[in-house]
């Protein structure tokens, strides 16, 4: 496909074939989560089982927080490393899965609101490989990025959430990659092993995320700075929160919501994620 009228008449024949993808939110939670067999990881594989083969991938990471709004538009994005501290085998990975310049240029099209940049030197961070190569491990599957722009505010990050509605007709799975509650100062380091260890602030909050979503109240959420000071404890900064507002921005309204790896972790991070549709 080497043009974006050929795109656009190769997607629309799979609109008419295919199924309305569904849309994912994952708590990514550690890099390590990349390279361990664990429970977090053994539900992403099990996920990519469950639902239809995308065409492509394009996700939303906590990771690609910019000026603007950018999308990956090379042929092949290269894996970022973007951490620090972890074993070598973490910095080994290599994750050489295709971008798809024709996609990037559709995607952006559909974005009214705002500029989006086409980018060739960001790639795929952590908040997409460590989940993406256990759900798709042949790498075969096309894998884009969208930033989050810092400027913006939460309103604008769902509202733009929904101009991409149209990629889930054309077999597009889009996953927004971070975590509900996040907040690494207050981390309990001794309590890494200990299974489904929350703080009482974190898994009241979690669960009020949970049963709004399930409502379909997500006014809320986007004001989530009126949650009180568990929503302050919780989304300190909201690069890990964001991604979660695209995913309900991309909700139909017949969609129905299940949750999965609904555990937390070390006190002050919920790995708790979302499918829809």
């Amino acid at each position: 496909m080497n043009s974006l009228s050929e795109f656009k008449k190769y997607t629309a024949s799979l609109a008419e074939k295919g199924p309305l993808m569904p849309v994912l939110f994952v708590g990514h939670g550690s890099p390590m989560n990349g390279i361990q067999d664990n429970e977090f990881s053994r539900r992403w594989k099990s996920m990519a089982r469950e639902i239809p083969t995308p065409v492509a991938v394009l996700v939303i990471s906590a990771h690609w927080f910019t000026r603007g709004t950018k999308i990956t538009a090379m042929d092949f994005p290269k894996t970022i490393h973007d951490f620090g501290g972890f074993p070598q085998a973490l910095f080994d990975v290599n994750y050489p899965a295709p971008g798809n310049p024709v996609l990037a240029k559709e995607t952006v099209s559909l974005l009214h609101s705002a500029r989006v940049e086409l980018d060739h030197d960001w790639g795929l961070d952590h908040g997409t490989w460590t989940v993406v190569r256990h759900m798709y491990p042949d790498a075969k599957i096309p894998v884009l990025q969208l930033s989050i722009d810092y400027t913006k505010d939460p309103q604008y990050h769902y509202d733009l959430a929904k101009e991409l509605y149209a990629l889930r007709s054309k077999g597009v799975l889009i996953i927004g990659s971070g975590n509900m509650v996040h907040n690494l100062r207050m981390v309990a380091w001794d309590k890494m092993d200990v299974p489904n260890y929350g703080y009482d602030w974190a898994i009241s909050l979690n669960d009020q995320f949970k049963n709004l979503i399930s409502e379909g109240n997500f006014k809320p959420l986007i004001q989530y700075s009126g949650l009180g000071k568990d929503a302050m404890l919780a989304i300190p900064t909201p690069e890990h929160y964001l991604p979660l507002l695209y995913t309900l921005g991309l909700k139909g309204s017949k969609d129905p919501v299940s949750f999965f790896n609904d555990r937390a972790v070390a006190g002050s991070i919920t790995m708790t994620s979302v499918k829809i549709g």
